[in-house]
């Protein structure tokens, strides 16, 4: 298993930072379980004066003092200045250090003045140092508070904002080292999602079966209360918003479905979806041709596929896994798995699709619905052309149906080309498991529609990532 995988872009920025002569601050957040701590500490490894503290939940003096014994590994200087943050930091800067305060929003829980001390800093005692700060926190809220909102104490002074999300594709199969076939990768993810610290508990020489009833199904399991723990260490009175996922991840995916599922007041429900939005936890989903702010057919989906299956499967059940034991994964898991990672499958082959059709410059790619009509794969081009799609990740071959229904779909898309010609429809059929003679024939006969296996997907991903 790797130690660290990808972030390219994150540690160029980050050392491009380092490099700098100027003073500098980053601010890096995320939701916890991204590896912001291990990007970090990657980005560090040239760089041997660098103090990184990682705060805890502790005093004010208590970190303070943990701080100074921290930079006076490298500094030695430090044990000389008064035990103050305004003190110590300056003196530090006058080293032209690099600076890093891990789990910054635990420092402002205890000390509110901090940002404050480091926007004074900035803005008064650092024009000769090439010092970089950099800030880390899972919190994301508070490192909104402290230094990404327009009011906080640090809005404007940062060089840089890094919001960690989980891997890509490609680089998250880079955890298990070749081990997996394109349809087991394409599970997996379907399950444990891009989150390194998720990655990690998946053995490579397991079955998929094994990975998920040892580390979420066991009540031991590693992740058993994972998405638990990440909702109560961000949100201070949860239940709402628990009720909230579980119904988005039951299908319930409109603001009338959910608010009638979870009993929550129609008007009230934005609070609470724009809050899990700014999480990254949820996201408001539209037809590629409409915009989110007049659409009215927004739907909400689960961002994480991790969340996902937890939400969808695990929450809520008591002691029912317990009681299975070994045969809870056959049982309640497996019947549903496929039609679970399909919608997983559905954006996997809409990331691919540039891959896939490199003739064509893609503007964007998506989704589109309306009424009894919906598009698993639309891909919008600078062209005449217009590209549509469907998955379907079942056990059986596709059938020329599925190519019937796709044609009447997209009848109905209405959406033309820039230059104001006709548009051109290219079709493309994905499918786990390969296709009916009657699709290759029609294949064969046309040149307007391609056939895409698992494979062919996860190559255009690994291709893309590379």
């Amino acid at each position: 298993m790797p130690d660290f995988v990808n972030r390219t872009e994150e540690l160029a920025r980050l050392r491009d930072l380092y490099d700098s002569d100027d003073a500098e601050l980053a601010v890096i957040f995320g939701r916890r379980r991204l590896g912001k701590t291990a990007l970090v500490k990657e980005s560090l490894t040239e760089y041997d004066d660098a103090v990184v503290y990682q705060a805890k939940q502790k005093t004010s003096a208590l970190q303070l003092q943990q701080f100074i014994d921290t930079a006076t590994e490298s500094h030695p200087g430090v044990a000389r200045i008064r035990e103050d943050w305004d003190e110590i930091l300056g003196y530090l800067a006058e080293q032209d250090a690099i600076i890093v305060l891990d789990e910054f929003p635990y420092l402002v829980e205890q000390d509110e003045s901090l940002p404050s001390v480091l926007q004074a800093m900035f803005d008064y005692e650092l024009d000769d140092s090439v010092a970089t700060f950099v800030l880390v926190g899972s919190s994301i809220s508070m490192m909104e508070d402290a230094a990404l909102l327009g009011n906080s104490p640090l809005y404007g002074r940062s060089s840089l904002k890094l919001d960690v999300r989980q891997l890509p594709f490609g680089a998250a199969m880079e955890f298990f080292n070749d081990a997996y076939t394109p349809e087991k990768q394409l599970l997996t993810w379907g399950v444990f999602g891009g989150v390194p610290y998720y990655l990690e508990e998946v053995s490579p020489d397991a079955t998929l079966a094994e990975n998920i009833q040892r580390t979420i199904l066991s009540r031991h399991g590693t992740l058993h209360d994972e998405p638990d723990y990440v909702l109560r260490m961000e949100l201070t009175e949860p239940t709402r918003y628990f009720s909230i996922l579980e119904a988005i991840a039951g299908g319930n995916t409109s603001r009338n479905e959910i608010a009638g599922t979870t009993g929550i007041d129609y008007n009230q429900l934005s609070k609470y979806l724009n809050r899990l939005s700014r999480l990254r936890l949820v996201d408001q989903h539209v037809p590629i041709t409409e915009q989110k702010e007049r659409s009215k057919r927004s739907r909400y989906r689960i961002r994480d596929p991790f969340f996902r299956f937890w939400f969808h499967f695990v929450y809520g059940t008591g002691e029912q896994y317990d009681e299975l034991g070994a045969e809870a994964y056959k049982a309640l898991i497996e019947p549903e798995l496929a039609d679970f990672v399909s919608h997983s499958f559905e954006d996997l082959c809409c990331s691919a699709l540039r891959t896939l059709y490199p003739e064509h410059t893609i503007t964007n790619t998506g989704q589109w619905w309306y009424g009894e009509h919906e598009i698993d794969v639309v891909g919008l081009t600078t062209g005449e052309t217009l590209i549509v799609g469907e998955c379907k990740f079942q056990q059986s071959p596709l059938g020329y149906d599925a190519l019937s229904n796709l044609q009447d779909h997209a009848d109905e898309l209405r959406w033309s080309p820039q230059n104001g010609g006709d548009r051109v429809v290219e079709y493309a059929l994905f499918s786990r498991s390969g296709f009916k003679q009657s699709v290759e024939e029609a294949t064969s006969q046309r040149d307007n529609l391609r056939l895409f296996t698992v494979n062919d997907v996860v190559n255009a991903l690994t291709e893309n990532e590379a």
